[in-house]
């Protein structure tokens, strides 16, 4: 299974970003082969449409579970469309999220967030 965290960096030990289209990386991590990538989120560029952008990104990715702060409506829409699972963590080190995820801890968010507007945080 490849379970995608949003984050402020590309290693383990970055705090997950709160902010779904907005992140600077994706850190995809692979459960069946162990492998971390990180992939810059094409979203954080974009002067609207961030969710959009990040979202489908997911989806190319493969992804069947997203852990991150929220997703506005757009992003939850195709992700949800898409049979991807989306869970809420608050903005902790990478792997203690991914390890929170893989005993049940964190709770699986069953509607969207607030959209954002521009790039401002």
């Amino acid at each position: 299974m490849k379970i995608l965290v949003s984050a402020y960096g590309k290693e383990k030990n970055d705090l997950l970003d709160s902010r779904f289209g907005r992140c600077s990386y994706f850190q995809i991590f692979d459960t069946e082969t162990n492998e971390h990538t990180a992939v810059e989120n094409k979203g954080v560029t974009s002067s609207q449409g961030a969710g959009i952008t990040a979202a489908q990104q997911v989806v190319d990715n493969e992804v069947e579970v997203v852990i991150t702060g929220s997703a506005g409506p757009n992003a939850f829409r195709i992700l949800n469309s898409s049979d991807i699972r989306i869970f809420k963590a608050a903005e902790e080190k990478v792997e203690d999220v991914i390890n929170a995820y893989m005993q049940g801890k964190l709770e699986e968010i069953s509607g969207a967030g607030a959209a954002h507007k521009g790039m401002a945080r």
